[in-house]
């Protein structure tokens, strides 16, 4: 299965690509101009896979103007991903956290941790360790995991709406 995980940010967008390379998209274009960039880069990566995997956005209560930023760096990759037919999933930051660590709490320093234990994968980017974690959740959710993961962990992926597959919730 050929998924892409993206770490989104208007400044430093972490990348998993289907074949397991890790990369940073750092837009070289100015102001909104960088929403373009990102939005193109995106959809070109996500030729040819399957699902596109994003972490969802956490309101940040004290940089309300980070969340807006934010929300539009998530509007223009979800409307470049809708108008090339590429299946997306939305994977709260929580979530991600439960899945990675065990605990919906955990810190950058601890999924950077848990990848170096469970994949022994030594990534210093922060923006790289949540894109490969978020590809790695939706290969496991759709039963081709990259690791073996504890089954509370895994439980955690129960709660997103993956496409292509029946409603976890339902049953």
């Amino acid at each position: 299965m050929n998924v892409l995980g993206l770490d989104l940010s208007i400044t430093a967008t972490g990348i998993a690509y289907p074949d397991g390379t890790l990369d940073t998209l750092r837009p070289q274009a100015a102001g909104d101009h960088r929403l373009d960039e990102i939005a193109n880069a995106v959809g070109d990566a996500a030729e040819d896979t399957d699902v596109v995997v994003i972490e969802g956005p956490v309101s940040n209560v004290r940089s309300p103007g980070t969340n807006v930023i934010l929300g539009m760096v998530h509007g223009v990759v979800r409307r470049e991903l809708i108008r090339r037919g590429v299946p997306y999933a939305i994977v709260p930051p929580t979530v991600l956290k439960k899945y990675a660590t065990g605990r919906g709490t955990a810190t950058k320093a601890d999924m950077r941790v848990a990848l170096i234990k469970r994949a022994d994968i030594d990534e210093r980017d922060d923006n790289r360790v949540d894109a490969w974690w978020l590809r790695a959740a939706a290969l496991d959710a759709y039963n081709t995991p990259l690791i073996d993961m504890p089954k509370t962990n895994r439980d955690a992926l129960n709660s997103v709406e993956w496409p292509g597959l029946p409603d976890q919730d339902a049953a």
